[in-house]
């Protein structure tokens, strides 16, 4: 939404202005531009010098970035690498501005302030230099144009664009980098007006205990001054003493010490904030007054131990994001960086981390919503020179201060670090946060980034630092994130010295093209920038729930409900600062209709409640109990939901209350019949009859052939083929028997036999024993000897363009990875058939992806107009393939998209392989690796057993 405000400005700013008369002489923001770039953008004229819509002088949104607005080129920030460019884009952009400034500006300081633009910016008001060129694209800055403004009168605004810096540094630092590079003024821009005495800045150091040094740069401050201070607790009508102080006359800074009793601390589960107000007074006169939100905080680094706030060491659970939207490029709006927190606190996380300064609102979000912050000086893979990072940090830190959400702060990342430039954070920080080096071994803090499992040799396993990788588990397509997450957890977490870690990355960087037509319109420049735990539209993938789960800070120990089942459960309390009795949890104990995957049948609760939560402090594991009813052993299904003291979901558990015959038994409906069911076989075919159905077994290699019922053919064909094993037939036999007909495969390799049952009614019943006595005839000898296995099952083919969707019972609703089972659980779920590719798919992205492996089937329909068929499995922990999900088009080498699928498409299987993240599976955690068997005379091997129900739906 974009509007033209020049004309309407004046009467605001005297509006402003009267008010300012009779109330405190506060500082007032008069916008030039629109406040954020969803709803409130305003009109600039605009020229720039190259690419898209170049040379002629036309309109922009104010704040944005002008290739996103069909200016100018795209470049991504790997140009100099795998893009092979030999250099960036490096257009110039003009923009101009009127204004008009009112009488009641005379006597005020007027600034200008920008609060970021891409890159060098030269900024002329009235056709005077209001400074010189500010360099450094990710930063708030500033210019006094007092002595430029013309009262009364229009006021020109030029400013001058350089997408490229003149400053060879600033380039390396911002756009030698794995990130899309755009140019413009991003961020808003507006006018500050202040009176001639006024609060320049300030920079608190808040502590837990309610004390707080504030450092205040003052400007003409008179005779007989004081400064009162006084606070108020947002969200609630406490109030607290006031406290004054002299000024001296002419002062250019102060300090203040104060103290206020009964303060509640920050904290990311307690994110409790206060505004502080600053008053300059000179007898009855307020002569400028200020507010700064802050939180009241203490931090503890220390080397060797760990970090500490309020009193307890911490563990970050974090992530790494960039200020990114796909139609806007950098510049981003309040209501992005709300749902983006209130995404990063939904997965259970507690931290996030910067490559830049983000916005101010999205640190505002994070002061609220509560989450640690580690806010970065820029210098991807190379740093700033020193006279330009230090203006740079200065900008930085004074703007981000008083933020209780900044608990660190970052110099550069894997080698864009100047270590001159070390002290300079603090001479602006009273806090005296730590400076981190992301990736080094610096200083006592061990940021390594992408460890493996077994990170080691002095550095994890027994090293002295302080260890919180500021980036690990990379997410490129469905890699990293989820995958692999619990084993590296359960290990770092073993360590004293662990604080936590930062994934990489929470979305995928795809946007829009306004170059591009046709169908594919966003551009993630093949696999280096869809790295996301969600989508660019924050579309959540797989991983979000796993992490969201992994994450969770109450742990539930493994429990199997059975007939002796004791209606208890150990749980553990991972919280940094809340006892598990604040939060709140309940069951449902819940049953599916016996026609669920016949007709449409409901879920219903049994019965619910509330679980009494005894006291549990952090990092204690106690009992909680749920009433076990007489009607309990009649549900299928048990959820327990548990809800954080803000009322946000921590997670919602399941667990099956059967197994998985009993299911069958239940889901699979009988019919009677007249006739018995018959077997015969003829040549090379095994045909099996019953009811409507008939099933042709090849006797040679014991596949289905053929499949019919009444009315079509049902193409579930060529199947059962051996998945991670060998195995031939060897002989059939066959035979009737209490009105079933049987066919009894026998196989030499890794299958021992399967024998088929066809029921008078068209039920059709599939036992597989494998592993019994593998490897011991037919040319298979060391078929399944303590092998590596990273598949193994039985696969089918059925036409994948006639699929329309699936109903199952399982844990869903996302596919999973041999590594990345968490997050998934036991329902009724139902999804249509799409095309997705995590990661690539972004003009129709669908979640959750109907292709991939599904884990713990129970029962399924699947849905395919006449050729529609349902499964039951008899057998626990079993996992359901649905085709295999396309490989990304765009990838680069080396992106290792996904491990290699079995032939056939429909497979029933007991072992998947894993999904690599950033590096090999061997250099991750136990879940990641293929496991093994050794198989022995007299086991009795592993059996799968499953129904196969062909009849027609309408006959149902």
């Amino acid at each position: 939404m974009a509007a033209n405000h020049s004309k309407y400005l004046l009467q605001i700013i005297c509006l402003c202005f009267l008010g300012s008369q009779i109330y405190a002489q506060e500082s007032k923001k008069i916008y030039l531009s629109g406040k954020d770039s969803e709803t409130d953008t305003i009109i600039w004229d605009f020229k720039v010098t190259d690419g898209q819509n170049s040379g002629k002088w036309s309109k922009i949104e104010v704040p944005s970035n002008w290739e996103i607005k069909g200016f100018g080129t795209y470049t991504y920030g790997r140009w100099y690498k795998e893009l092979e460019q030999e250099e960036p884009s490096k257009e110039e952009g003009f923009y101009k501005y009127e204004f008009q400034a009112p009488k009641v500006y005379d006597g005020q300081r007027v600034i200008i302030k920008f609060g970021g633009v891409m890159t060098d910016t030269e900024v002329k008001v009235n056709g005077q230099l209001a400074g010189e060129i500010h360099q450094g694209g990710f930063y708030e800055f500033q210019y006094d144009i007092t002595n430029l403004i013309k009262y009364d009168s229009e006021n020109l605004l030029e400013v001058h664009v350089w997408k490229h810096s003149a400053n060879p540094t600033v380039n390396n630092a911002e756009r030698k980098a794995d990130w899309w590079l755009f140019g413009g003024i991003y961020r808003p821009v507006w006018l500050e007006i202040t009176p001639e005495t006024h609060i320049s800045h300030v920079a608190v150091a808040p502590e837990m205990d309610g004390s707080l040094k504030a450092n205040l740069l003052l400007k003409n401050i008179p005779k007989n001054t004081e400064l009162k201070v006084s606070l108020q607790p947002i969200g609630n009508d406490a109030s607290y003493k006031s406290f004054s102080f002299p000024v001296v006359e002419a002062s250019e800074e102060t300090i203040l010490e104060s103290k206020w009793e009964n303060i509640k601390p920050w904290n990311p589960e307690d994110p409790n904030l206060y505004d502080l107000k600053l008053s300059l007074i000179k007898g009855n006169k307020v002569l400028h007054e200020v507010t700064e939100r802050i939180g009241f905080r203490s931090i503890d680094f220390r080397k060797k131990d760990g970090i500490y706030v309020n009193g307890k060491k911490i563990i970050m659970k974090g992530v790494n994001r960039h200020t990114i939207w796909p139609e806007s490029g950098r510049s981003t709006s309040k209501r992005i960086s709300i749902m983006d927190v209130n995404l990063i606190k939904d997965m259970n996380m507690n931290a996030v981390r910067f490559h830049y300064p983000p916005d101010n609102h999205f640190l505002q979000a994070c002061d609220s919503l509560g989450l640690f912050v580690l806010d970065e000086l820029a210098g991807w893979q190379n740093p700033y020179d020193t006279s330009t990072g230090k203006k740079l940090i200065k900008e930085m830190v004074q703007r981000d201060v008083n933020h209780p959400s900044v608990i660190i702060w970052d110099q550069g990342n894997e080698g864009g670090w100047n270590e001159e430039l070390d002290t300079v954070f603090s001479e602006y920080d009273p806090q005296n946060r730590i400076v981190i080096h992301p990736w080094a071994d610096f200083n006592g803090w061990d940021t390594h980034h992408y460890p493996t499992y077994l990170t080691g040799v002095h550095r994890f396993g027994n090293g002295e630092n302080v260890f919180f990788p500021t980036e690990f588990m990379h997410g490129t397509y469905d890699n990293g994130h989820g995958a692999g997450l619990a084993d590296f957890w359960e290990r770092y977490t073993k360590s004293p010295l662990f604080a936590g870690g930062f994934l990489w990355v929470f979305n995928d960087e795809a946007v829009r093209r306004t170059d591009w037509d046709g169908d594919q319109i966003y551009d993630s420049k093949g696999s280096l920038a869809p790295d996301g735990i969600l989508g660019p539209h924050r579309e959540k993938e797989g991983s979000f729930y796993t992490i969201k789960e992994v994450w969770a800070p109450v742990q539930f120990q493994p429990k199997e409900i059975n007939k002796s089942f004791d209606c208890s459960f150990l749980i553990t309390n991972t919280y940094l600062f809340t006892n598990l009795e604040e939060i709140l949890m309940e069951y449902k104990v819940k049953k599916a209709g016996i026609n669920s995957f016949y007709e449409q049948d409901d879920v219903a609760i049994i019965y619910s409640g509330k679980i009494d939560v005894p006291s549990i402090e952090p990092g204690e594991t106690r009992k909680i109990n749920i009433p076990v009813k007489d009607e309990f052993f009649s549900g299928d299904w048990i959820e327990i939901t548990g809800t954080d003291k803000h009322g946000r979901e921590i997670y919602t558990w399941t667990w099956p209350i059967h197994k998985a015959a009993f299911f069958a038994e239940k889901f699979l409906q009988k019919k009677e019949s007249a006739t018995e069911a018959t077997v015969e076989k003829n040549k090379n075919e095994i045909k099996l009859s019953g009811g409507e159905i008939t099933v042709i077994l090849d006797a040679e290699n014991g596949e289905i052939i053929h499949i019919e019922n009444t009315v079509n053919e049902i193409a579930f064909l060529n199947g059962p083929r051996p998945v991670g094993m060998k195995a031939a037939v060897e002989k059939v036999e066959i035979k009737n028997k209490d009105g079933n007909a049987i066919a009894l495969v026998s196989y030499a390799g890794g299958i021992h036999t399967i024998k088929w049952t066809m029921f008078p009614d068209g039920r059709l019943k599939m036992e597989m024993t494998a592993l019994k006595n593998a490897g011991t005839s037919s040319g298979f000898d060391g078929a399944f000897y303590e092998g590596e296995i990273n598949k193994f099952g039985i696969t089918f083919d059925f036409p994948e363009e006639e699929v329309e969707g699936i109903k199952w019972f399982g844990k869903g609703p996302y596919h999973v990875w041999k590594n990345r089972l968490q997050g998934t659980e036991y329902n009724i779920w139902e999804k249509d058939y799409n095309n997705t590719i995590t990661g690539e798919s972004f003009e129709n992205l669908i979640y959750p992806e109907f292709k991939g492996y599904h884990a713990n089937l129970l029962a399924a329909k699947i849905l395919a107009g006449e050729n529609s068929f349902r499964i039951f499995s008899e057998s626990d922990k079993l996992f359901l393939r649905l085709f295999t999900p396309a490989e990304p088009k765009n990838a680069f080498p080396g992106a290792h998209a996904q491990p290699e699928f079995p032939e056939g498409n429909i497979s029933f299987m007991y072992e998947i392989p894993a999904m690599r993240a950033f590096k090999p599976l061997s250099h991750q955690g136990p879940s990641s690796q293929p496991t093994n068997i050794r198989i022995k005379k007299g086991d009795d091997g592993i059996t799968m057993n499953l129904w196969f129900d062909f009849r027609n739906f309408q006959s149902n």
